[in-house]
């Protein structure tokens, strides 16, 4: 048995000549998470990790730039965040920084109390289980011919293929991102048409109060006219009491001080000369009415 072994071994070390093929230099490079660095496990229900200062950044000002620049796509937006945020002064981006350091001390004690939890125990038991599954499973020996080392490349190669690459996944980005540009157009003419209804409606409010302005001032003139009219009719009806009707001997009141005054006329232009004392008798009346009550 220790012979096949060490017969395995020789094979296996056996040194490759110039034409033979590596499967980590025939496998394509791919674009992914940077080498050697390792990503934050995402913890089932847990509190949401902490942004950069940068990061917080460029979620506040990217709909901005969208929406100055609709036309412009999104690696040429994230480029010139990215030399914003060079040129941004110390005092401005420190803010962002220590927004992004109160968030990851809050971070900090949410996960101190999520990990005392019932929850976080029972994740971490099945993360430990699956842990030790793959650590008992038996081990796959692979032999070190070329043709099964491509086979291998490019099995990986078809176990890594990342969907949002393919030429689908593409299309359907510029189809949403036309889409979304499309609606942010017509949202900003929608908004264009608001403002100008508003403005139709502002004028209109201000036409209502000045009309209700000049009917309230219509109102007391009205009110002044009717009440100077009361006073003169009063002051008629005072003066003309002892001015009696030729015939009827009626004598005016507030009540019939129109019709009196008709009939009065109606006399004197009838017969002027018959009824001349009654002419010179309102002329001295008429003489001793005051003027400014008139």
């Amino acid at each position: 048995m220790g012979g096949v072994k060490q017969e395995l071994n020789d094979g296996t070390q056996q040194p490759k000549g110039p034409h033979s093929s590596d499967p980590a230099q025939d496998e394509p490079k791919k674009r992914g998470w940077p080498k050697g660095k390792k990503r934050k496990k995402v913890l089932p229900n847990g509190p949401k990790a902490p942004v950069t200062g940068y990061v917080r950044f460029l979620n506040e000002r990217r709909e901005q730039m969208r929406a100055q620049y609709p036309d412009l796509p999104f690696p040429e937006i994230t480029k010139r965040l990215g030399a914003e945020w060079s040129r941004l002064a110390p005092n401005d981006k420190q803010r962002y920084l220590d927004e992004a350091e109160r968030e990851k001390v809050q971070y900090a004690r949410e996960l101190k109390e999520y990990q005392q939890s019932e929850a976080y125990q029972i994740t971490s038991a099945k993360i430990q289980d699956k842990k030790v599954k793959k650590e008992d499973s038996p081990s796959v020996i692979i032999n070190a011919s070329s043709g099964s080392a491509i086979q291998k490349a490019s099995d990986l190669s078809s176990r890594f293929d990342i969907p949002i690459f393919t030429e689908e996944f593409l299309d359907q980005n510029k189809a949403r991102e036309a889409e979304l540009r499309r609606l942010r157009k017509a949202n900003i003419e929608f908004e264009e048409q608001n403002a100008v209804l508003q403005r139709h409606i502002k004028d209109m409010y201000s036409a209502k109060e000045r009309l209700e302005a000049e009917l309230g001032q219509d109102e007391l003139r009205t009110q002044a006219l009717h009440k100077h009219l009361l006073a003169i009719k009063h002051t008629l009806v005072s003066s003309l009491s002892s001015v009696a009707l030729p015939g009827t001997g009626e004598t005016p009141s507030l009540g019939n001080l129109d019709s009196y005054l008709s009939r009065l006329n109606g006399v004197l232009e009838s017969n002027p000369h018959k009824h001349r004392a009654l002419l010179t008798q309102l002329r001295e009346v008429l003489s001793h009415l005051d003027s400014e009550k008139l």
